[in-house]
């Protein structure tokens, strides 16, 4: 079985049988031009956008000639800093319309927050963190967790957990994708 983590065989995978003119091998030699800490800040900066996110950051770090544990590193790091923003501003805004609101007025709910709120209600922080990158991206998933009044920190430290399994599971699926190119 090949050790998809090992050094050598990453810069095989990497560096093996692709013709020069190769998109992977062009974009490869490309970073490779830059200083290293900009090739970390453009993973970081391309994880935080939102349906890109660790899960395609982490393989594109991969594509580009990272070490897999560093590309997942990077792109946890740009996913979790905005998060952090539209968690925090999300409960900012959550405080500010609950000081605001008249207790006496029903909350008027429509039929798709009611839905989300149940699914909220079944799994919970933990589940919505880990099973809500299938449907949404985290960045509105868990502003909306923070809005049914879940607790902001323990959100953050969920979706640091999903963002690091999502994030390393596609930089494992990079690291093959690059095996099976070379």
């Amino acid at each position: 079985m090949i050790d998809l983590l090992s050094a050598d065989a990453l810069l095989a995978a990497q560096s093996a049988g692709l013709p020069e003119d190769h998109w992977i091998g062009q974009l490869q030699r490309w970073t490779d031009s830059l200083p290293e800490a900009l090739q970390w800040l453009g993973i970081i900066l391309i994880s935080a956008i939102p349906f890109v996110e660790s899960y395609f950051g982490a393989p594109i770090g991969v594509i580009v000639g990272l070490h897999p544990a560093v590309a997942v590193a990077t792109a946890t790091v740009g996913n979790m800093l905005s998060l952090v923003v539209v968690v925090y501003l999300a409960h900012w805004v959550r405080t500010a319309i609950l000081h605001r609101r008249d207790p006496d007025r029903a909350a008027t709910d429509s039929p798709k927050r009611d839905r989300v709120q149940k699914i909220f209600d079944r799994f919970g922080v933990p589940g919505v963190s880990i099973l809500g990158p299938l449907a949404l991206p985290s960045q509105i998933t868990a502003p909306l967790m923070v809005s049914f009044g879940a607790n902001r920190h323990a959100v953050m430290a969920w979706m640091l957990v999903s963002v690091v399994l999502w994030g390393t599971g596609f930089a494992l699926l990079g690291v093959g994708l690059l095996s099976l190119i070379a």
